[in-house]
């Protein structure tokens, strides 16, 4: 096999050109005018030996700089163990055909089966789409679907505290769709719950977004928010990041409707800034109204367990003008990561994950603290792996001064707000150098 994604061997090519009466390739493609076939030499390098090669891409790889990330902001530094990797570039999963014909594509249908079954777990949802593009764009998508379910309401409110990428996302697609967006400010670093029970009496709210942890890390208590939510004929969507959720209280546990958020922290490196993969989950209720593929199984005709592309009735197969959504595709390949990472890591593993951050954000926090620099922005309130603090500091030359050194600093906030995030990854030396040269 010449190439391992490309199978058909050169008897394979001729047994199937002579079925069509085709002596070669060239023959094939005879009534392509010849005026726009390319002739010339394509200017491409000359061929290199493996060694030069890997030299070559060495000092290509030279040009990245590999910095020690203590920034968050929704993109988060977490372990990827390397098999993954190698799991991934297998060609049953990296040439892997759209799901529509199920004899040729259980593989793909089985681990998006699973990749279902997981997020359904960590979110307690009844149901999980095939993953989409990113979690603003499944943001995008419980809002409309919000609004679809509860008919009659045009309206969607989002807490403060969702992050401010995802809300502008989620007022682009809400522009188009004729949806009007209405952002409630956050109050001392959480939800302003007397702003939302304030529009959730003017009676047109099809429903609300907030998250967990929120955008300044916060872990907020959403006690008795859905009841009050539902009481004025709304529905609440909760985005949350995945990988907390094996600690943290999950959105149907809050009494969510939908759950979204982007998978990226499920061990997907940053990769200067993509891809990731949104999820998107919901109730029974609200199935016929999840966009994009849904996997279900069922047995064959000899009575053996399969999967299908199941609830078809959907953007894939009516008008356009007529579908919730069109979003059709997924991440396939990135939900094909997250699957195989939670699998790696098991329960325990999702738990050691956020104790080994929770430890390493708390001893980071204590001691930028201590050394009086810095103030809690938010006192008391409690996090996980990522906290806002408050410092006079000339932020910009402090982050200039890590960069130097090798860390990606913390994100500025602004008004002296900076904002640390601390994964698994993070070291005690590390820690201990990033205060040494802030406080330097």
């Amino acid at each position: 096999m010449s190439n391992k994604y490309i199978p058909h061997t050169e008897a394979d090519i001729k047994k199937m050109l002579d079925k069509i009466g085709v002596a070669s390739v060239d023959d094939l493609y005879a009534d392509v005018p010849q005026e726009v076939i390319f002739r010339e030499e394509y200017d491409i390098p000359e061929a290199m030996s493996e060694i030069e090669l890997r030299r070559h891409f060495d000092e290509l790889g030279k040009k990245n700089s590999l910095l020690t990330v203590f920034a968050g902001g929704g993109s988060y530094d977490h372990y990827s163990p390397s098999v993954i990797g190698h799991l991934l570039s297998r060609s049953e999963f990296y040439t892997a055909y759209t799901p529509y014909q199920p004899e040729i594509s259980q593989g793909t249908l089985t681990y998006i089966f699973e990749y279902q079954s997981i997020i359904c777990d960590l979110t307690g949802m009844a149901v999980s789409n095939a993953s989409m593009y990113d979690g603003a764009t499944a943001a995008a998508e419980a809002a409309m679907m919000m609004v679809s379910a509860t008919k009659k309401k045009n309206r969607v409110v989002i807490s403060g505290t969702v992050a401010d990428r995802v809300a502008v996302v989620v007022e682009t697609y809400a522009k188009f769709h004729g949806i009007e967006i209405t952002v409630v400010p956050a109050k001392d670093g959480v939800t302003d719950r007397a702003g939302i029970t304030a529009e959730l009496a003017k009676g047109d709210v099809a429903g609300v977004i907030v998250a967990t942890p929120n955008k300044y890390g916060i872990i907020e208590d959403y006690a008795g928010l859905a009841d009050e939510i539902h009481a004025a004929k709304g529905l609440l969507t909760m985005t949350a990041d995945p990988s907390t959720l094996a600690v943290l209280r999950t959105p149907a546990e809050w009494g969510a409707d939908i759950a979204c958020g982007d998978g990226q922290s499920l061990g997907m490196p940053m990769t200067f800034g993509g891809p990731s993969l949104g999820y998107l989950a919901c109730t029974d209720k609200l199935t016929r109204k999840l966009p994009g593929r849904i996997v279900g199984a069922t047995t064959d005709a000899d009575g053996k367990r399969a999967f299908v592309l199941t609830l078809q009735a959907r953007e894939q197969h009516i008008r356009r003008q007529k579908a919730t959504s069109n979003i059709c595709s997924n991440q396939s390949l990135m939900c094909l990561y997250a699957t195989i990472y939670v699998a790696l890591m098991g329960k325990e593993g999702l738990k050691e994950v956020n104790r080994l951050s929770c430890d390493g954000a708390h001893y980071l926090y204590n001691r930028l603290v201590e050394s009086g620099k810095f103030t809690p922005a938010f006192e008391g309130k409690p996090f996980l792996k990522e906290f806002v603090l408050k410092t006079d500091m000339d932020v910009k030359a402090m982050n200039e001064r890590l960069l130097e050194n090798g860390i990606m600093g913390p994100i500025d906030l602004g008004n002296g707000l900076v904002e640390f995030a601390v994964t698994e990854k993070r070291t005690k030396d590390e820690i201990d150098n990033l205060i040494s040269l802030i406080l330097k």
